[in-house]
């Protein structure tokens, strides 16, 4: 019996422990990538669930802002210098045209100042009033809300030498389509 209990300790017992030690270890590292992969796709789920919510949220925000992007977008559309003489036109029918005149209207063809560094297109508008200090405060009020396109790009006052009124130039830079 002693020639055999080599051969049965080798093909009984050591190879097969070893085949058992080897499946062992690769169901552990099978184990273990599964479950690598599994907290990956979890972290993968939960970002996408946290971004989905995210733009639920945004979604409706901008749904709400939508009538007045639909607003801006025609008031864009819009010629500048037709937008600015009537809403000028309206704006005067509420002051008395003693308190204010306009003088001077002009379109500028070359950008300047901030629409000069810009690739959105822009026009220049150049315009002068002769009106008491309070007057032109509700003129620039009510025509930077009426027209929020427009921005301030120069303002001089200078005393009139006719009234007791001054004399107003200002420019403006509005952005357009």
């Amino acid at each position: 019996m002693n020639y055999y209990r080599q051969s049965i300790i080798l093909f009984g017992f050591a190879i097969p422990a070893l085949v058992a030690l080897v499946l062992v270890g690769i169901l552990l590292l099978v184990k273990s990538n599964v479950t690598e992969s599994f907290q990956q796709k979890q972290s993968l789920f939960k970002n996408y669930e946290s971004n989905r919510i995210n733009a639920l949220a945004l979604e409706a925000q901008i749904s709400k802002k939508r009538p007045h992007m639909q607003r801006w977008a025609s008031q864009l559309n819009q010629e500048t210098a037709s937008a600015i003489n009537s809403n000028l036109r309206s704006i005067a029918d509420k002051i008395p045209s003693k308190e204010y005149q306009p003088t001077s209207f002009e379109r500028l063809n070359l950008p300047s100042g901030f629409a000069s560094a810009s690739a959105q297109k822009s026009s220049q508008i150049r315009l002068a009033f002769r009106a008491n200090y309070r007057s032109m405060q509700r003129v620039f009020l009510d025509l930077e809300t009426r027209m929020p396109q427009l921005q301030l790009q120069e303002l001089r006052i200078d005393p009139s030498t006719q009234s007791s009124n001054l004399n107003f130039q200002v420019t403006y830079t509005a952005w357009e389509n």
